[in-house]
């Protein structure tokens, strides 16, 4: 095999074992909390505000740092360690403050690894490739997720709800030995930042880019109104179905994930050719359908059926989002800190949704909850439909108009054949 291969191929592998690692945690945390702990939805939602807040702090530093360090695999395997020994301490002390400060240290470390791996593709593929690595990249973290649903379904039934903490330890050693796979000599730095480190400071070109504040602010409300959706349904099913909570809620993630593979790899191929935008307006409008659907009947084969249409809205969202920040910041050299500033608007709406979902639900019930998450989402569609620009050339004006990442692309010659 020769060497664009093995990129390509440890690169899947990455892809795939992150998704393992962090599809362990989430959802299943908080239907453990609360049908094996006995938490209340507003002590849950308020772990995974204050965890989340405090998460937020880091990520547009993290994105910084990703932009300046060449050891960027070794970034990601320390975070790797952290995350980890997180969920060993879910597993070992499930009570307020141990759980409060192992989720806080997962948020942090797990903010890492979308910035770091997207950073990596752009050092080793070029902008005529782009397109459809990302969404490569995505469809195979996508295929991890359903890998790690069925693991956690699995383990779940045979042994306990709590025991499924125990797989990320598992599947971050093999993680591990994916990332260090990927030849550190073949990445382009420059190119994986976005161009040239030199010009405007990070902050000023943020927000001198309004596609990008657009953009970003869609995203807040976007993950407001979704982060809630897939716990609330699951501790719906986990209500109807005590003995199977578990195998409930991956049932909810492998529907999902199962439309998201395609999704990704339909995204990675047509994306440049009829452009970002009407691709985004199909993600974010199929969002308060789905809000709105849940509330039509509490039949367990309904609410995984209205899950499908989550790898649609949320497989597009994922797959795309990194080409945009790609467009948007191309030439400038910040990338990655467009990447951090996006994830920390992310990380705002699905934290305080957290908190505001369950305070919603102890007081007005599931409907009202969903109802308010369509409300949200709806908004979200409208912003992007009437103000988003198409992005897919506006990286020319951003950079000068020199294809920075096409021009890398040519130096260390690209495996686009291999995708």
């Amino acid at each position: 095999m020769n060497r664009p291969d093995r990129r390509g191929a440890a690169l899947d592998a990455v892809n795939f074992l992150l998704a393992d690692v962090r599809g362990a945690l989430g959802p299943y945390l908080n239907v453990f909390l609360v049908t094996r702990m006995h938490w209340s939805q507003s002590s849950v939602g308020a772990v995974t505000t204050v965890s989340g807040l405090l998460a937020l702090v880091a990520q547009t530093p993290a994105g910084a740092l990703i932009d300046a360090t060449r050891a960027k695999q070794a970034l990601v395997v320390a975070s790797l360690l952290m995350l980890a020994a997180g969920a060993v301490t879910i597993f070992a002390w499930p009570t307020f403050w141990p759980v409060l400060t192992a989720n806080t240290a997962i948020g942090v470390v797990g903010d890492v690894f979308g910035p770091a791996v997207a950073a990596m593709t752009l050092g080793l593929y070029s902008q005529a490739a782009l397109a459809r690595r990302l969404g490569r990249n995505s469809a195979f973290d996508h295929a991890g997720n359903v890998v790690i649903a069925l693991a956690a379904g699995l383990v779940g039934w045979a042994f306990s709800q709590r025991a499924v903490f125990l797989l990320v330890p598992l599947f971050s050693g093999a993680a591990v030995v994916a990332v260090l796979a990927i030849p550190g000599g073949a990445i382009d730095h420059a190119r994986a930042r976005g161009g040239s480190m030199g010009g405007a400071s990070g902050w000023k070109v943020l927000a001198e880019c309004r596609p990008l504040l657009i953009f970003g602010g869609c995203a807040m409300l976007f993950h407001f109104a979704n982060a809630p959706l897939l716990p609330l349904v699951g501790q719906k099913l986990a209500a109807a179905h005590k003995h199977l909570a578990t195998a409930m809620m991956s049932a909810c993630i492998i529907a999902a994930q199962s439309i998201m593979l395609p999704i990704a790899l339909l995204v990675g191929h047509t994306a440049d050719r009829i452009g970002r935008k009407p691709i985004l307006l199909v993600g974010f409008g199929i969002l308060p359908v789905r809000a709105v659907l849940y509330t039509f009947s509490d039949n367990t084969a309904w609410l995984i059926a209205v899950q499908l249409l989550d790898g649609v809205g949320a497989g597009i969202f994922g797959a795309i989002t990194p080409l945009l920040i790609a467009d948007l910041m191309r030439g400038t050299g910040r990338y990655n800190v467009a990447q951090g500033a996006v994830a920390t608007l992310q990380g705002v709406g699905a934290s305080f949704s957290g908190l505001v979902a369950g305070l919603i639900v102890d007081r007005a019930g599931f409907g009202a909850a969903f109802l308010g998450a369509a409300a949200v989402a709806s908004v979200a569609f409208a912003v992007l439909l009437v103000w988003m620009p198409e992005s897919a050339r506006f990286g020319a004006s951003v950079g000068g108009g020199a294809d920075i990442l096409g021009e890398a692309g040519a130096q260390i010659g690209e495996p686009a054949t291999h995708l």
